[in-house]
């Protein structure tokens, strides 16, 4: 369902998927939708942002884009930060805008600096935000105020759950969620295969592991109970399911799992300190 109009300006710098899907969702959630303008230096990513949202305003460069907006989503690659906040910053500093990165690994202080401003918040999405299924954790500067808080929340809520964090966070965000969904196509692939290993076809194994990953998602959301629970109720005593369990604890799936978002947690902070100046 629609949700309530948003009048303001969201002007985007960078155009790529996640951009794209942020657009798209607003586009499609409010009724009407903000005003959005976007500027991309790749046409490519220009025409495809314009094919999946008509109503996006394409801008000449960064500065009309912070000019025009009320709200400017950083949405670059990091080691172009610098040189972007460098352009725009006479419209956004002292506070005039506000402004929502998504670049990863680019702290709020950063930020500040180079925009001459603390009313920043900080977002770490995922990719099934490209489908509005998304998840991101949000981080804000000293200087958003709550009202700036609930806009980028109604926000980025047209394509996902969100949760607002201390910033030193995030890197787990990143761990969890941001690679999270690496994590799960691996798992998918894996029932597949083995339900390929036991005789089915490729394309009913792989269609059955798909939906059956989405729907346990999707009952987990809706019963709002751990996980455990639903597992147990599953899992009769001495059944199929027992079974299997046994055999995923033995093969330390759980202990693997718990590794994984560790490593990528870790190699986030990794990458952001040996970027820091």
């Amino acid at each position: 369902m629609p949700q309530q109009p948003l009048a303001i300006t969201v002007g985007l710098i960078g155009l790529g998927q996640m951009a794209r899907a942020l657009a798209e969702g607003w586009a499609g959630q409010f009724d009407p939708p903000p005003t959005l303008v976007g500027f991309d230096p790749d046409e490519q990513a220009c025409r495809e942002a314009r094919r999946r949202v008509p109503a996006l305003q394409l801008a000449a460069d960064e500065t009309e884009v912070a000019m025009k907006a009320e709200v400017v989503v950083l949405a670059v690659k990091p080691h172009v930060v610098p040189a972007v906040a460098g352009r725009i910053a006479c419209f956004v500093g002292n506070r005039s805008r506000l402004v929502a990165s998504i670049a990863a690994g680019v702290r709020l202080g950063e930020l500040q600096r180079a925009l001459s401003s603390d009313r920043i918040i900080r977002i770490m999405p995922n990719t099934p935000c490209l489908v509005g299924a998304g998840a991101a954790g949000m981080a804000a500067a000293a200087g958003a105020a709550s009202e700036d808080r609930e806009l980028v929340e109604r926000l980025v809520s047209a394509v996902a759950r969100c949760h607002w964090l201390d910033e030193e966070l995030l890197d787990a965000v990143t761990g969890l969620s941001g690679s999270g969904p690496a994590y799960v196509f691996l798992l998918i692939e894996a029932l597949a295969d083995g339900g390929v290993r036991m005789g089915l076809p490729r394309d009913v194994a792989l269609s059955l592991a798909t939906q059956t990953m989405l729907g346990s998602a999707k009952l987990l959301l809706a019963q709002s109970c751990h996980p455990a629970e639903l597992k147990d109720r599953v899992a009769s005593p001495g059944g199929t399911t027992m079974a299997g369990l046994e055999a995923l604890e033995r093969h330390g799936v759980r202990a693997g799992m718990m590794a994984a978002v560790g490593a990528a947690t870790r190699r986030a902070a990794e990458l952001r300190e040996s970027a820091d100046p």
